[in-house]
Order: C-alpha cells, then structure tokens, then sequence
C-alpha cells in the first residue's frame, strides 16, 4: 500500500500542532512528515509516532518531494508558499482565508461537496470552522428544499488566532480579576479580555467576511 510524504505548515502553532495529532490518529499512511514553521520556530523539536522530528525553515524549497502540504499559518504565508509547493507537485489543504474566494480553487467540506475535489488544480481551501459545521447541517436541508440566504452572527474563539493571543487572553483575564489593569494589546487592537470584536478577517465590497 502505498504511502505519502506530508509537510505541516505552521507546525508550531496551535492548529498546526492538531494537524499532526490528528495524522498520527487517524494512522494516515505517512511515509515521511516534515515539519514547517517560521525561521522563529526553527529547531524546535515536536513528537510523532513516539519520535521526535526537528522543525525546519519554511522557504521556496521546502517542498520537494511532497505529496500532501497542510497549510495553517496565515493567509500571507499560504498565499506566498501554496503555490511553490503546488509547482512542486503537492496537494496543497489550506487552513488559512487565503484562496476561499478564488473561482479556480474548489472550498471544500467533505461531508457536503467531496465531488469538488476532483476539480483542484494543486490547492484545495476549506471554509471557517463555523462553517464548515453549519453547512454539514444545512446540506440535508438544502437537498430538501434549496436554500437562498443564511445569515449568520458568529462567536470566534481567540485560539483560531493562535497560541500568542491565546497567552495574552490568559494574561490579561488575570490581570483584571486581580484588579490590575489588563495592560496593552499586542495581537489584536484592543483589549480581547471579557470583550468581543465585532468582525473578523476583512470585509469585501459586499459587506461580507471570508
């Protein structure tokens, strides 16, 4: 049975880290795992199948030989890298807001629409978690009578951002229950603590987030 060659972009990070978890239990058949993250993160060392693979630099090369790339560092990074590691011959699955919009890209729930699979060009995206669980709901109904129109108000967790404003929701969380001031935002624009941000990601000439 044949086996593939998987790169995690984005390894370090909080989803990045899931998808690997998420590789090892599900016994997916990986020939090889090959760990990306920022030249930050770099050296780093995180377990797999009860080894311990070093975290490389991402760069223009990091992609050879790979048959599937799973992408979770930010819209910039997939933007930047998805295609290099398509022109390399992998099967790219962004995580990121990245190409959701792209005409040319399927955005793909596989319980809903796995037949769009078929039409990848070398990127495949997938929807917003709040997303993706809704449409598996709502895909019997629109079987039954076709939908026009949702419209949805969501509550985003600050661990979709990743570990960094994760810390600073924990550390500003006890600066105010210690009535110490929760002192100043460094991942989002204002203080995330007992708060909501009313959007997420960009609004586009509809009115519309992706």
């Amino acid at each position: 049975m044949r086996k593939y060659s998987v790169a995690i972009v984005g390894a370090t990070g909080a989803v990045g880290e899931k998808m690997l978890n998420i590789v090892e239990e599900r016994g997916f058949l990986a020939r090889s795992v090959r760990l990306l993250a920022s030249e930050r993160s770099a050296g780093s060392e995180l377990k797999f199948q009860d080894e311990l693979i070093l975290v490389e630099r991402l760069d223009r090369n990091s992609f050879s030989g790979i048959d599937f790339a799973l992408f979770s560092a930010g819209a910039e990074v997939s933007r930047k890298y998805a295609p290099l590691a398509a022109a390399e011959g992998a099967i790219v699955i962004d995580n990121s807001s990245a190409f959701r919009m792209e005409e040319d890209v399927p955005l793909v729930v596989p319980e809903v629409n796995p037949q769009d699979l078929q039409n990848h060009k070398g990127i495949i995206a997938n929807p917003n978690c709040s997303t993706i669980q809704m449409v598996v709901v709502l895909k019997p109904l629109y079987d039954y009578s076709r939908i026009k129109r949702i419209v949805v108000s969501t509550y985003q967790s600050v661990s979709g951002t990743g570990w960094k404003a994760t810390k600073e929701l924990q550390r500003q969380a006890r600066a105010i229950l210690d009535s110490r001031p929760a002192g100043r935002p460094e991942v989002y624009p204002v203080q995330i603590a007992f708060n909501l941000i009313p959007h997420i990601d960009v609004f586009d000439d509809k009115g519309y987030t992706k």
